[in-house]
């Protein structure tokens, strides 16, 4: 029920719990923004719920890691329950969970795949983030593929593009369906032409080619495969098509789970699981969620150069004066203690941070708040556009510093629509713009969202 629900997703926003066992209907809509792990025990019913649900992970900038599991079988219960609807709904169902099984088995760069299917091209398969792809940290083998990329763009464009994927796989290999058979492509020559290879094999090279730019999917006549004005040039002067094998999959293999390790400047897990413990405690204390106190990244730092003093914590990502000395006697102390019984060397470049070369401008804008002076003038006042003005005031309550800015929201917003913006950021777990711009679906507009958030930082954490 609604209280049972509601109470699940409480604690594990506020940390009570580390795990919580989401559907379509429950929990994927929670707003916590450093879950580390996404795990799909069955596969998704198409790439874009993929995407989407995989996207829970990391939001803080953080690491995010996605593990799904994938048989047959689960496709083909899909397949199953997909049985029942009208035939259009069918064919669409299945298109779309073929892209699920054709990622599932792939054995090229996944962000690769990914970005292709969402119509994006990724450049690099080495770029920042490519080690934590399963298929670029463990290689398959690769094989020439020219002769065989030219019979299949052939095969496009001999069967005039009427085909889905299945179609041109099974004219090659010399299968008939009534599709192929309606068409009459059972009685031409190059029916049967590519028998020499299996259907996994056609298959693979299909997605592979898609990727690489000479065939295209219709979007119009969904899952329609036409080949583009570069598969025509290479036909006509083929080059050198490295192949990437696909794996595999059988029900007895069982592979190690890897997961990308920092080479330098990792973080002490020991002592980042204590500092989550006490951040735990002390939002609890204060009854306010965990982000409230210090998000992830700045633990993370605490864990990373053993901050011993509030000058020191000042110093670290994401705390400033005011929030070190609001929330970080009980932070020190415990890392100070976990130094000690440790013997743990400290970095010796843990330097007093700059005044920087915004101070001026920090100090002005805070002066000025006071004064109760609008935004626009003092934005005006500094040369800076109103989005770089919130930006400052963003970071100037996010170090630890109040801003009382009730006297501009007040103007904006009547009493009830502050009290539930306030409301949202208190019981959300991730105070990203982003999302509570989809909570309230237009109701409010950026700047409105953004500077209630700094009232409410300054209200409740500083």
């Amino acid at each position: 029920d609604a209280k049972t629900r509601a109470k699940h997703q409480d604690m594990f926003l506020m940390e009570d719990v580390d795990v919580v066992v989401a559907t379509i209907a429950f929990g994927m809509g929670i707003d916590k923004p450093d879950v580390r792990f996404v795990i799909h025990h069955d596969i998704p019913k198409s790439l874009e719920s993929y995407y989407q649900e995989t996207g829970r992970a990391g939001r803080d900038g953080g690491e995010g890691h996605c593990l799904a599991y994938y048989s047959y079988k689960d496709v083909e219960k899909l397949e199953k329950f997909m049985s029942g609807k009208p035939v259009a709904e069918q064919e669409i169902g299945f298109a779309l969970l073929q892209e699920v099984v054709a990622y599932a088995e792939t054995s090229m760069s996944r962000r690769k795949f990914l970005l292709h299917y969402f119509g994006e091209e990724f450049d690099s398969e080495t770029g920042e983030g490519a080690d934590m792809d399963d298929n670029v940290r463990n290689p398959k083998n690769k094989i020439e593929a020219k002769d065989q990329v030219v019979k299949l763009l052939e095969i496009v464009r001999d069967t005039k593009h009427i085909y889905k994927s299945k179609e041109i796989v099974f004219t090659l290999i010399g299968r008939v369906n009534a599709v192929i058979k309606a068409h009459k492509t059972d009685t031409q020559s190059f029916f049967g032409s590519g028998s020499d290879h299996d259907e996994k094999y056609w298959m693979a090279l299909l997605r592979q080619v898609l990727v690489a730019g000479y065939l295209s999917k219709d979007i119009e006549t969904y899952g329609v495969v036409k080949i583009t004005k570069e598969g025509l040039n290479f036909i006509k002067k083929p080059v050198s098509f490295m192949m990437s094998e696909d794996h595999e999959y059988n029900e007895s293999e069982d592979e190690a789970i890897v997961t990308a390790s920092k080479t330098s400047g990792t973080a002490d897990e020991v002592l980042m699981g204590m500092l989550r413990e006490l951040r735990k405690k002390v939002a609890k204390k204060l009854g306010v969620p965990p982000f409230v106190v210090f998000q992830d990244p700045s633990l993370e730092d605490m864990a990373l150069k053993y901050p011993i003093s509030l000058t020191e914590l000042y110093n670290i990502h994401g705390v400033g004066e005011g929030k070190a000395k609001k929330y970080g006697g009980e932070f020190v102390a415990l890392i100070s203690r976990y130094v000690e019984d440790n013997d743990i060397i400290r970095p010796d470049d843990l330097v007093v941070k700059s005044t920087g070369v915004n101070s001026a401008n920090k100090l002005y804008i805070i002066q000025n708040i006071d004064r109760k002076l609008s935004l626009k003038d003092i934005a005006s006042a500094k040369g800076l556009s109103m989005d770089a003005l919130i930006k400052e005031m963003e970071m100037i309550v996010y170090s630890g510093t109040k801003l009382n800015i009730k006297y501009w929201v007040d103007d904006m917003l009547d009493d009830d629509q502050q009290e539930e913006i306030h409301d949202y950021f208190m019981e959300s777990e991730s105070d990203k713009i982003e999302d509570a711009l989809k909570e309230f679906d237009g109701d409010y507009d950026i700047d409105e969202l953004r500077l209630m958030r700094i009232k409410f930082i300054s209200e409740v954490a500083n």
